[in-house]
């Protein structure tokens, strides 16, 4: 087992120059410390000069920049109260105003606080004190050399995970493991290091075990876990959902995809298995999870469309490959928030993703629909972990 005891660890985005809880893991002991490079406010290794995230710190802005973000947060604390006491109430006074603060974005010092609150974990949490440690340090997992395998793989370029059995990997390995044992009918499989890795940059292992939990089981929206589940249903369902959604709004591109043999598995499985943090630009994969765990799965499915919608006149020219290796790869100005997530936000879609839901589970009328309640799944029913990661069009 790789990690002995829980790691107390608490990140945040806002510094990357904090003390950090060491976690004894005799087994395993660290690797070297790689050596200092420049990073980015994010904590990512910056690769080249000009081709990182722009320094947006409070010390490089205007003053009336800062002023106006000094306000903004100020608001924000208010909303939340201490310790997030006042937020259930502020919500239910002023919803509107919640969402268009959180459309714009949650103050990154906020950040993980926020995420706890409005995906419903703090509350998990809260009523199962005690079962995070019991599941890491008393359990065992099936997937445990598997997790250890694939950590590397998870936010290489960021500080926090790229020592080899540091802390940041031992606290990844230790929020997966626990999850897999936790729901020994998902387990794990690859896709799901990366949103554990996104979480873990803002909150501590037992927060972001919660988390995982309450976006998988459905504490707030509706369950995940059909992502991993065999077969993948629900990432079947979402595709096919894509799929009518862009003949529906952008007929014209759909009318190529057909020409040209393309469809959603070739490019969008990845988006609604990591939630956009597997191959995005950093800034914009959290505010799409700003949404996301406010507004739920939908704006996945806007953000989408909103990507395509962008670079439509480009992609109604190219031929099979090229359109492949072009939907793989955005161009800088499609991925800039400011610009992407507006356009998103104007794309109605959620009449459509309903009557659509229907619409499948009618014609595969031998899929269940999925409920917030474990799926007892045979392991002889269930397909290897390989084949399912392959179906996940992760790639390492």
């Amino acid at each position: 087992m790789l990690a002995s005891s829980i790691s107390g660890m608490r990140t945040s985005s806002c510094s990357w120059d904090g003390d950090k809880q060491e976690v004894f893991v005799p087994e395993f002991e660290p690797g070297p410390v790689p050596p200092a490079r420049p990073v980015d406010k994010y904590g990512f290794v910056k690769s080249e000069p000009g081709s990182s995230i722009p320094d947006m710190s409070s010390k490089s802005k205007p003053k009336t920049d800062r002023e106006r973000e000094e306000r903004r947060l100020q608001k924000w604390r208010k909303m939340i109260g201490v310790g997030g006491v006042d937020w259930k109430c502020y919500v239910r006074k002023k919803p509107q105003v919640v969402k268009r603060r959180i459309r714009k974005g949650i103050p990154d010092c906020l950040r993980g606080l926020v995420w706890q609150l409005i995906s419903g974990s703090r509350d998990l949490l809260l009523l199962n004190q005690g079962v995070y440690e019991q599941l890491v340090l008393y359990e065992t997992s099936a997937s445990e050399l598997d997790i250890i395998r694939d950590i590397s793989r998870t936010f290489p370029s960021h500080v926090y995970f790229q020592q080899r059995h540091g802390p940041g990997q031992r606290s990844l390995y230790n929020v997966l493991k626990a999850y897999s044992v936790y729901d020994r009918d998902v387990g794990y499989v690859q896709g799901m290091g990366f949103l554990a890795g996104l979480l873990l940059l803002y909150m501590s292992e037992e927060d972001a075990f919660w988390l995982l939990v309450a976006l998988l089981k459905g504490a707030v929206h509706a369950p995940m876990e059909g992502l991993y589940l065999a077969g993948l249903p629900l990432v079947q369902q979402y595709l096919f959902q894509f799929d009518r959604l862009v003949h529906e709004l952008l007929p014209r591109l759909g009318s190529h995809f057909d020409e040209e043999t393309i469809n959603p598995s070739m490019y969008a499985s990845q988006w609604f298995i990591t939630v956009f943090s597997y191959s995005f630009p950093f800034p914009l994969a959290l505010r799409i999870w700003d949404v996301f765990l406010y507004e739920g799965v939908k704006i996945i499915f806007r953000v989408g469309l909103a990507l395509l919608k962008y670079c439509q006149e480009d992609l109604l020219k190219l031929p099979f490959e090229k359109l492949v290796h072009a939907l793989r790869n955005f161009p800088e100005d499609a991925l800039q928030p400011n610009v992407l997530l507006p356009m998103a936000y104007s794309l109605k879609v959620s009449r459509t993703l309903e009557e659509l839901k229907q619409e499948y589970l009618g014609v595969n009328n031998m899929l269940p629909q999925l409920q917030p309640v474990r799926l007892s799944i045979s392991k002889d029913q269930r397909p290897s972990k390989q084949k399912r990661e392959e179906s996940l069009n992760i790639r390492t």
